[in-house]
């Protein structure tokens, strides 16, 4: 981060605003997993708000942990964001510099200006101004990863994983994630869907096609294995779940030969699950159909499971209805209550205390000519401190 990029920071007792400190972070370059000075400037903004803050790198991963309060309070507020951003792409398709932070008429323009620098800079801004202008009775704790945008191993997990290790403990947590699909208000997550994937290679026999009975066809036993998986529903959803889906996401046998029968092929499906499966309960369905098809077919499969998170909810109780209560105050409307989308780093902390989320409209986010209207931000940075107020009233 150069001089130049380094937005001022507020001077004491001076509301912090959260628009600059967006403009500061989009100008560090922090694709992951680069810290590109985001975390620095977020940690010099905090020290000064009197934030103890503690580096937490993990293999190379950056990370940021930061309280005010004493440690070990009964109660204790956090916020969850990260700042790495996905590549720009092609940069000449962009209309501005991807990472200028430019302000163009009613909005601020770069790479993270939705997806989650602005975020970031909104809690950020909040919590500075409430622990300086009302210090609570209990704990503000602020954990921001440089690691939410690549495989999320060493990034907030890492932070829980310091943070149960020193003592240090979160009463509640909300995530900054974009959750709005129009309109700032219009919907919160309580939870997400699960997600995995799993390959499988299918071994057959090579031979010519005109003499199939010499051969064992890997694809048609591949076709009828992804057959079986897409025939019916894997549910028909939950109370606060939709149904969980499967798709195919990849065919491939490189066989360039028409009149060949190809020896092997390959397959990826990718399912999101509610509540009423587990990654468990799904590999040994999708592991019983697989020998199903061995046996029918002669074929050898062969299934390799990675799982990014298990299905999660925060039940509606008293911490959703603040927060929701709170979004309603500030934005006029009441916010869907959504387990919608993909994962976040969410799926962690849900194992460290009750999580929410709620940000921005999400529309532009990982685009080309990513940008937000400064509205939005003063708007959620108002959100975040109405949830403040609430908590520790």
């Amino acid at each position: 981060m150069t001089d130049a990029a380094r937005p001022d920071l507020p001077r004491p007792n001076l509301p912090v605003d959260p628009v600059a400190l967006t403009a500061g972070l989009i100008r560090c370059p922090s694709v992951t997993p680069v810290e590109g000075g985001a975390l620095r400037l977020l940690e010099e903004l905090l020290s000064g708000a009197g934030f103890d803050c503690t580096r937490v790198d993990r293999n190379g991963v950056p990370n940021l942990f930061a309280r005010w309060g004493a440690k070990g309070a009964a109660r204790s507020f956090g916020f969850n964001g990260h700042t790495d951003v996905v590549p720009v792409g092609d940069a000449a398709a962009w209309s501005r510099d991807p990472f200028g932070g430019e302000i163009v008429g009613a909005e601020i323009w770069g790479r993270g200006a939705t997806d989650m620098k602005s975020g970031v800079a909104a809690f950020a801004a909040a919590a500075c101004d409430f622990v300086r202008q009302t210090p609570p009775d209990g704990a503000v704790i602020l954990t921001i990863t440089g690691d939410e945008e690549g495989p999320g191993k060493d990034g907030t997990a890492a932070l829980l994983d310091w943070m149960a290790r020193e003592g240090e403990a979160m009463a509640v947590c909300l995530v900054g994630e974009p959750t709005c699909p129009e309109v700032l208000g219009d919907m919160m997550k309580i939870g997400r869907r699960g997600s995995m994937t799993a390959f499988f290679t299918v071994q057959g026999v090579q031979g010519h096609s005109a003499y199939p009975h010499r051969a064992k066809n890997p694809l048609h036993a591949l076709v009828s294995l992804l057959g079986r998986l897409t025939a019916e529903p894997l549910d028909g959803g939950t109370e606060h779940f939709d149904a969980s889906t499967l798709q195919v996401t990849t065919i491939d046998c490189g066989n360039p030969a028409n009149n060949v029968i190809p020896a092997k092929a390959a397959a990826t499906v990718n399912i999101r699950f509610n509540d009423a499966q587990s990654s468990a309960s799904l590999t040994e369905r999708l592991r019983a159909e697989a020998a199903r098809v061995e046996a029918e077919t002669g074929v050898t499969v062969e299934m390799r499971v990675e799982v990014s998170g298990e299905s999660f909810l925060t039940p509606p109780g008293d911490f959703v209805r603040l927060v929701a209560a709170a979004v309603e105050a500030e934005t006029g409307l009441a916010p869907v209550l959504s387990t919608s989308g993909g994962t976040s780093d969410a799926r962690f902390v849900k194992d460290h205390c009750p999580v929410v989320e709620f940000g921005l409209v999400g529309k532009t986010m990982h685009q080309v000519d990513e940008r937000v209207e400064l509205a939005q931000i003063h708007a959620l940075k108002a959100v975040y401190a109405r949830i403040l107020r609430e908590y520790f009233a």
